[in-house]
């Protein structure tokens, strides 16, 4: 039944990269797979010998002793686990798109498009992938992702030079969020489980994460898309609004208070952001001088507020394919996590890959398997193999070993679109060719990913 799941996993994973070719979009294989997949787990959990505990982050014994009840519990609470994690993000990055569809609403953008005075593509490419690097490691690669794309699309006409953009935005979010506790969702998982520090996260990290961005966005600027001008949108006729610049600054601070709002009250970011969707969307509706609907009743009144209203018309826009199929491509990939796939396939690692350069104590674990699970990271997903890993080392708190994972499995997912969740949202903003990434932009990823990795291990003989 594993060899099943796996299978379906597989050949929704080729539908999904053949999205151009089969004419399907990437979200119906993504749901259909999740769909499959679960429905299986659950009409052969009794043939099933292993099962992940996802809260605690190893395998359970005597899984295959338990009674068919147990097990089906089991899995159910599994399911919510899983299901509630995935929600967490999902809603976070609702209230995210919201807020930025929200300045859209007001022309904030306009004001940063305003203030690019030059159509160099090359000093554009530097500026946006400076931009990705620093925002990412404050507000998150995935928010930081949707912003930078957002201005692009009211700055540069073209798709196909966007695209190429959005390429080195990917890769360098995810080199900015892999040096931050909040930059990204497994360098999060690290800090929240005593594995990595602020300070030594910084001081290990921030020099290879700085040259995995600046190598590929310094080979990429010599090549000939990001030679000469940039053709940019044309101006709009429309009068400026009075509040653009208030809600520009207004929507980008809200989404840099969510970090803050978590290191004080410890709760999930999602509950941030919904406030800082709150707050942002207060000042939209006082701002549009729109009324509000008092009751049901006035049917009348309450259209024509949704026909006006800054929230409302904002979360019309909101790219709801592309949340179907982060759903859909989480769930999937936590199917194959419970059954302890994921866990097998990294302990594999361990075991088979022979040993190069340092290894860490008694572990007996390679520099190799590390940069390993940075590529299976690409292929998979970064979150549940830190996860495996939580389970299967036990090294103390800012071990050299954690720095290096944090780095791998962050940085690791610029190398294919699907690989990180900065490449799911590009890819669903832009509609992105897999193909064409892989073509274009991943060689520039894996050159960027080896020269970081290069360089923590000369700073970590410093530290």
């Amino acid at each position: 039944m594993e060899t099943v799941i796996i299978l379906v996993f597989v050949f929704g994973y080729l539908a999904i990269t053949l999205e151009h070719n089969i004419k399907i979009d990437k979200l119906i294989p993504a749901l259909v797979m999740m769909a499959i997949s679960w429905a299986l787990i659950s009409l052969g959990i009794d043939d099933f010998s292993q099962w992940f505990d996802s809260a605690k982050h190893s395998l359970m014994d005597n899984f295959g002793l338990l009674p068919h009840e147990e097990k089906m519990h089991l899995m159910e609470e599994t399911l919510l686990h899983h299901l509630g994690k995935t929600a967490e993000i999902l809603v976070f990055l609702l209230g995210a798109m919201t807020i930025v569809e929200i300045i859209d609403y007001f022309d904030g953008f306009s004001t940063i498009k305003n203030a690019v005075n030059f159509k160099s593509k090359k000093k554009m490419l530097w500026m946006f992938s400076i931009l990705a690097f620093i925002l990412s490691a404050i507000i998150d690669n995935l928010t930081a992702t949707i912003v930078l794309i957002s201005i692009l699309q009211k700055i540069v006409k073209e798709r196909e030079v966007r695209i190429w953009y959005a390429g080195l935005i990917i890769i360098a979010a995810n080199a900015g969020g892999a040096w931050s506790p909040i930059g990204d969702v497994t360098t999060t998982m690290l800090w929240i489980g005593d594995k990595v520090s602020t300070g030594k996260l910084f001081a290990y990290l921030f020099i290879p994460s700085l040259i995995c961005m600046v190598i590929p966005t310094f080979i990429a600027s010599l090549l000939k898309p990001f030679k000469g001008d940039l053709e940019l949108q044309e101006p709009d006729n429309k009068p400026k609004n009075k509040f653009s610049s208030t809600m520009l600054f207004l929507g980008l601070g809200a989404i840099i208070f969510v970090p803050i709002f978590k290191v004080i009250t410890h709760l999930p970011p999602y509950v941030g952001m919904m406030l800082s969707l709150g707050i942002v969307a207060i000042f939209a509706e006082i701002y549009s001088n729109s009324k509000f609907a008092i009751s049901s009743s006035a049917s009348e009144e309450h259209d024509a507020h949704s026909n006006h209203s800054p929230v409302h018309h904002s979360l019309s826009k909101i790219e709801l394919p592309s949340i179907l199929f982060f759903l859909g491509i989480l769930m999937a990939v936590a199917a194959l996590e419970s059954l302890g796939i994921l866990y097998g396939f990294a302990g594999s690692l361990q075991e088979y890959t022979p040993m190069l350069g340092t290894e860490y104590h008694d572990e007996g674990v390679s520099d190799l398997v590390v940069l390993l699970l940075g590529v299976g990271s690409a292929v998979i997903d970064n979150v549940p193999l830190v996860a495996a890993s939580l389970g299967m080392f036990s090294e103390p708190l800012d071990n050299e070993l954690w720095h290096f994972i944090a780095y791998s499995a962050g940085t690791g997912g610029s190398m294919l679109i699907i690989g990180s969740a900065a490449g799911v949202v590009a890819m669903g903003m832009e509609k992105i060719d897999f193909f064409w990434y892989f073509k274009k932009i991943s060689w520039l990823a894996l050159v960027g990913f080896i020269a970081g990795a290069a360089a923590f291990m000369v700073t970590r003989s410093i530290f």
